[in-house]
């Protein structure tokens, strides 16, 4: 058997871990996957008519104020997963789970691969409800 195989194992495990903290707490899910499209809504919708006067010489193109607001905010959005992904570790780091995987024979980096594979899905949820 390799150390390959439990390191997979490992971090397999700390992903289910952290998929199951966030069917745990859909609010946090909710608010990461809808505060993009609320921005996305607001800038484009609400406020676009004024700001796109800006882009295009006088006249209001929207589809021109869309292509420039829309890559703005896809950065945004995996800015605040990342922001996610560090309060749930600060968070296991506080609440001692960190100090009792030490104890417990298990591959070191795999809680945070977890965490990051984990942000990589929520994260790519995201973008493609943005997009």
């Amino acid at each position: 058997m390799s150390t390959l195989t439990p390191a997979l194992r490992d971090s397999a495990t700390m992903l289910r871990r952290n998929l199951l903290h966030a069917r745990r707490y859909p609010s946090l899910t909710l608010n990461l996957l809808l505060t993009p499209v609320m921005l996305l809504l607001l800038f484009v919708y609400i406020l676009g008519d004024t700001m796109s006067a800006g882009i295009g010489g006088g006249t209001p193109d929207r589809s021109a104020y869309i292509a420039y607001v829309v890559p703005g905010l896809l950065l945004m959005t995996i800015g605040s997963t990342t922001i996610g992904t560090a309060v749930s570790v600060s968070n296991d780091m506080t609440e001692g789970i960190i100090a009792r995987f030490r104890t417990m024979a298990i591959h070191r980096p795999s809680v945070l691969i977890g965490h990051v594979l984990g942000s990589v899905l929520q994260c790519v949820a995201s973008v493609v409800l943005v997009a």
